[in-house]
């Protein structure tokens, strides 16, 4: 069983893959003429206006619920791994993917904001939305749907909570138990409040969680201020095979900083848009603008932050394919949050395990927050107009299961299917967005449009010859710009 579950983890998360998301972010950006250079000011400016409203929560709401998910374990251990296998210069590739990653987050959030409906009082939208909608094929929106809900309420979950439970052990030596009895207490009050207590939990602790793993990053940088020349020179010669040391792996380098790049900041994989979809504003390029920056929030800063740590002190090692190691600072250390932990610990002594530790339980947490939203989207993509009170209880009951059992048992298993669970997402979601991604360019031209004769831009699908785009001609949203 497990011999066949890699197997086919293998063909999904394959070179191709890396290949298709590649290409695909390439030619979002190369038809948006680059955005993510050209509005840089306007995503910033957009993050921060807006308000909540009775259906839908704030662009930053939506942008912390999305965050939630993109940053996780993922910048500490997936950044520390992309550099034992391929050297610094796979943090070039990283910065590179998530560049030209945030093109094809744009297309998908937009999409989400078009294509989205009112559902018990509140947005609802994502992948599954836009491809019936769209596209026009249901079936392809429920595989789509139950890839998702059986990814994000019964796999994935009890992986984040293991590293909680895990990185809490070691620093403070907590019983695994107690941990996961605290985290599904705390973890129940939130979900059982539904989306909008999500979002105000998200919008307070992802900013904190973010900018205290910065601030540490930036105190090492500035302790160790003469190393950054050399530091930034290493990556660049090392992700272009200049440099002598890891010159013979310019093709790990960027195998592995393209593989953890996409897997960190989610670009195009189908996460981001159900968050997006719930955020309240006038044109959809609004969120998809705003959901753009948040690929330069996670990778560009919150895995640089990992990088630069790991880098300035030292604390790595570097291993070649065939096993041997080109660098080898930290005898018998695994890759992953230890080398975190060990720069830390070389700079600031006695505080690199406890760090840690407490930045693994932020990160986790929210991820597994932002697991349940869009597994409840899709529980409500699936039972449409009838009761959804039974399937989003037993939803619930499901999640809360898996961490717990996440953090008490370790299980391999659930890796791998966690794995084919996301990879079927990805894989069916770039599909989709390369089919239908041309909605997505139309509101981006209106919106430029509209922003030149110094407008705030509304959005009128009938106007851009965009079918389906059911709430944005409904009477509800008509009466609600009427107010506004």
């Amino acid at each position: 069983m497990a011999d066949f579950v890699g197997k086919i983890v293998e063909i999904l998360w394959s070179t191709p893959m890396i290949v298709f998301c590649l290409g695909v972010g390439l030619l979002f950006s190369i038809m948006t003429r680059f955005l993510q250079v050209r509005h840089i000011k306007e995503m910033v400016r957009l993050m921060l206006e807006g308000k909540s409203s009775a259906a839908g929560v704030s662009s930053f709401q939506a942008l912390a619920i999305s965050l939630s998910g993109r940053v996780g374990t993922g910048n500490i251990a997936g950044t520390a791994t992309a550099i034992a296998f391929g050297g610094p210069g796979a943090v070039f590739w990283m910065w590179a993917i998530a560049f030209i990653g945030a093109g094809s987050a744009f297309v998908e959030s937009t999409l989400a904001q078009i294509y989205k409906q009112k559902q018990d009082g509140e947005y609802r939208g994502g992948p599954a939305y836009y491809i019936e909608k769209g596209i026009g094929w249901k079936w392809y929106g429920i595989i789509f749907s139950v890839s998702a809900l059986l990814a994000m309420s019964l796999l994935m979950p009890g992986i984040q909570s293991n590293s909680i439970a895990i990185g809490l052990e070691n620093a403070f030596g907590i019983n695994t138990y107690i941990t996961a009895t605290v985290l599904i207490i705390l973890l129940a009050i939130i979900i059982f409040g539904g989306v909008k207590r999500i979002a105000n939990v998200a919008q307070f602790i992802v900013p904190f969680m973010a900018a205290g793993y910065i601030l540490l990053a930036l105190v090492i940088i500035a302790m160790n201020i003469g190393e950054l020349p050399e530091v930034i020179s290493l990556i660049f010669r090392s992700a272009f095979g200049f440099d002598s040391a890891f010159g013979g792996i310019i093709g790990m380098a960027i195998s592995w900083g393209v593989k953890r790049g996409i897997y960190s900041n989610e670009a195009g994989q189908g996460t981001g848009p159900h968050a997006a979809a719930a955020a309240e504003v006038s044109h959809p390029a609004k969120q998809g603008l705003v959901q753009a920056f948040s690929v330069y929030i996670d990778t560009l800063f919150v895995c640089s932050a990992t990088a630069f740590m790991i880098l300035f002190t030292g604390m790595y090692n570097t291993q070649a394919p065939d096993g041997s190691f080109i660098i080898n600072n930290l005898q018998g250390v695994e890759a992953g949050p230890e080398y975190t932990q060990a720069a830390i610990e070389s700079v600031l002594p006695g505080f690199g395990a406890g760090f840690v530790g407490i930045a693994l339980f932020f990160f986790a947490f929210t991820t597994i927050m932002a697991y349940y939203y869009i597994a409840e989207t899709n529980i409500a993509y699936l039972v449409r107009k009838r009761s959804s009170k039974v399937p989003m209880f037993i939803l619930k009951l499901v999640l809360l299961g898996s961490v717990f059992y996440g953090a008490v048992k370790t299980a391999n298993l659930a890796w791998a299917l966690g794995d084919i669970g996301l990879g079927l997402m990805v894989w069916l979601n770039l599909i989709a967005i390369v089919i239908l991604y041309k909605p997505a360019i139309r509101a981006l031209k209106d919106y430029e449009a509209q922003k030149k004769q110094g407008l705030d831009p509304v959005f009128d699908p009938a106007k851009l010859g965009i079918k389906n785009a059911d709430y944005w001609e409904s009477d509800d949203h008509k009466n609600r710009e009427k107010v506004s």
